[in-house]
């Protein structure tokens, strides 16, 4: 096994020398370091990469724990914390949650063994607070993403109230008066704070609340019955708005199984959305939320409380983008 013994032998310097052109630690003449750089390459030197971490208290890792990796939305947020860390020199750890608090806990305990100086997580549904404990004990820098809690920590995510208002209010000025709003588990903050923000525009829209109909829970078979039964109603909905991808699939399903037509025997609207929503047919109503962005500004999130220790916690929110398509017409004149 080559050593850095060997390295510094065969060019002539120091071990320190080799090991400041190794890690940067100390300004070496050109010429010097170009002697040991090719003395590495010719002894296949490999750094040991934990002791040099240990050296340091650093390890140029960072954690990202997801908790629904088949969703677009977090797809893309990956793409931009890999992105970000990439531009930072640093290796991105991924774990998926699968919307399991105890997996959950297991990826975080992961992390912290491998020691990575900071970790950024998206929470499952029903996460325990206090299972960030370990984290703070650690003195591990967390970035929460995409599901914001009163927790203090560093968090980004998207705007939902303002969005989910324009949707109610672009219905209502189309003549709808009654809605199927499809909210999932409410336990998700994303998912929650559309549900809240759907029930605060109703007055605002000139809409009753009793007449709108409102699915939530976490059991996707039982969602798809609470739909069909929404939609076999005696006075069923004349719009749909799904806050998720998995929604949105499972109503398309329904409607597409009904022989419905979009928008003229029902409209449709949905956040997050489909890779090409323009390429349905009718094209769709899209809340489309800047997802990338949302990864590359955790990443920075975290490279800032890296190096502001004791900086107090910010919360990002980013605006997404309603792109409006046929799916979400007019009420068919009666």
């Amino acid at each position: 096994m080559t050593t850095m013994v060997k390295v510094a032998k065969l060019a002539g310097v120091s071990i320190s020398t080799v090991s400041h052109v190794l890690n940067g630690t100390r300004p070496v003449n050109e010429d010097t370091r170009q002697r040991v750089l090719k003395a590495i390459k010719e002894t296949s030197y490999r750094q040991d990469a934990l002791a040099r971490a240990m050296r340091r208290s650093r390890t140029d890792s960072i954690g990202l724990i997801i908790s629904d990796g088949g969703e677009p939305a977090f797809a893309e947020m990956v793409r931009g914390v890999e992105q970000a860390a990439a531009q930072q020199g640093v290796t991105l750890l991924l774990a998926n949650s699968a919307e399991d608090p105890e997996r959950e806990s297991r990826a975080v305990r992961t992390l912290l063994e491998r020691r990575v100086d900071g970790m950024i997580l998206a929470r499952a549904a029903g996460s325990d607070p206090a299972g960030l404990d370990v984290v703070t004990q650690a003195e591990t820098p967390l970035i929460l993403m995409d599901r914001l809690s009163d927790l203090p920590f560093d968090q980004v995510g998207i705007e939902n109230h303002g969005p989910t208002l324009d949707l109610v209010k672009h219905f209502a000025s189309l003549g709808h008066r009654r809605l199927l709003l499809l909210a999932g588990d409410t336990r998700v903050s994303t998912l929650r704070e559309r549900h809240e923000a759907f029930m605060q525009a109703l007055p605002e829209a000139g809409l009753s609340p009793e007449e709108q109909v409102t699915v939530t829970g976490a059991d996707a078979a039982v969602l798809e019955t609470e739909i069909e039964a929404a939609l076999d109603g005696g006075v069923p909905p004349t719009a749909v708005i799904a806050c998720s991808t998995v929604l949105a699939a499972s109503a398309l399903r329904i409607i597409q199984r009904r022989g419905l037509a979009m928008p003229d025997d029902i409209a449709f609207a949905a956040f997050d959305g489909f890779a090409y929503s323009d390429l349905f047919e009718p094209r769709l109503t899209t809340v489309r939320q800047p997802a990338f962005d949302v990864g590359v500004r955790a990443a920075e999130l975290l490279a800032r409380r890296l190096v502001e220790k004791e900086a107090e916690p910010s919360t990002i929110r980013l605006m997404p983008v309603i792109e409006y398509r046929e799916s979400s017409g007019p009420l068919p004149a009666s």
